[in-house]
């Protein structure tokens, strides 16, 4: 009995342990959220305290009035750039998933010549920054003509490696023995990929979705290399030249601090809605 005890004591130890370390994990991940939300309302004299507060003390919406009279006073509407940001992200988010899905099935399930090493130059590409490939991107884009063109916004990011990759991983634990009937049955190659491993790899497709969502959205280098219009560019870039077309450090930040919640918001957003995607693919990768 003594030794079931002491199992016992060793065994509520051991949990508790784990739920402190859990919890404490978790508000630390959670506390630039809520930097977000109070500095998106403090006043600009908390903004500029010294020492800075995390919490706000008295909360105020004159960020968010400052913000919308900002967008008042440029040359292109707000509208403008709010429409750009949606429609470059939508597109461009399906292409990747579109293309991501149909590259990695390509790896995964069909034997090709040089897959293999193909498939070791997409992963190598995953350890080069994007501002190591920047000037080679700028070149391409304005030798093919995209220079001031949506598709100078969407095709540069089309390319997602890592979106490959997971997809690959997923798609080999899917058995060869249930694509291997279908054909059997007479099932055509694309039926087999949308009707038997697409659904099997689900999750991982969500979690695709998220990272490319929040790659496009809060891009700023396709407006500042590749757009001359200003109506031509995003609402990342606009928000960032918020403070910056001021010339001073001081002015606008609030407006600005309320910019950075409105476009946090749409990421935290689509990673709440997909959150269970993304918690599967984390436990089924690590299985295999």
């Amino acid at each position: 009995m003594k030794k079931i005890s002491k199992k016992l004591k060793s065994i509520r130890f051991f949990d508790i342990t784990n739920l402190a370390i859990v919890t404490i994990i978790a508000l630390v991940s959670v506390m630039p959220v809520i930097f977000i939300i109070n500095n998106a309302f403090k006043p600009l004299s908390e903004l500029f305290k010294y020492p800075p507060t995390f919490f706000v003390r008295n909360p105020t919406w004159q960020n968010f009035e400052e913000f919308f009279y900002a967008t008042g006073e440029t040359t292109v509407p707000f509208s403008r750039y709010l429409f750009n940001s949606i429609f470059v992200t939508v597109v461009t988010v399906f292409l990747v998933v579109a293309i991501s899905c149909t590259a990695a099935y390509a790896f995964a399930k069909i034997d090709f010549p040089g897959r293999d090493r193909i498939f070791n130059i997409i992963v190598l590409s995953l350890m080069f920054t994007p501002s190591a490939v920047m000037i080679t991107k700028y070149l391409i884009v304005d030798k093919v003509g995209l220079i001031n063109n949506y598709l100078g916004h969407i095709l540069p990011q089309l390319a997602l490696p890592v979106g490959v990759f997971l997809l690959k991983q997923f798609m080999e634990q899917v058995p060869d023995s249930l694509s291997e009937a279908a054909r059997l049955d007479g099932a055509s190659e694309f039926t087999v990929f949308w009707k038997i491993v697409m659904p099997a790899v689900l999750p991982a497709v969500g979690t695709v979705m998220i990272i490319s969502f929040q790659n496009v959205w809060n891009d700023v280098t396709t407006s500042q290399y590749y757009m001359l219009d200003d109506s031509m560019k995003t609402l990342p870039y606009y928000i960032q030249t918020l403070t910056s077309s001021t010339g001073t450090t001081v002015a606008r930040q609030g407006a600005s601090a309320a910019a950075g919640l409105l476009l946090f918001l749409p990421n935290f957003i689509i990673f709440a809605v997909m959150q269970k995607s993304m918690l599967k693919t984390m436990v089924t990768s690590g299985i295999k």
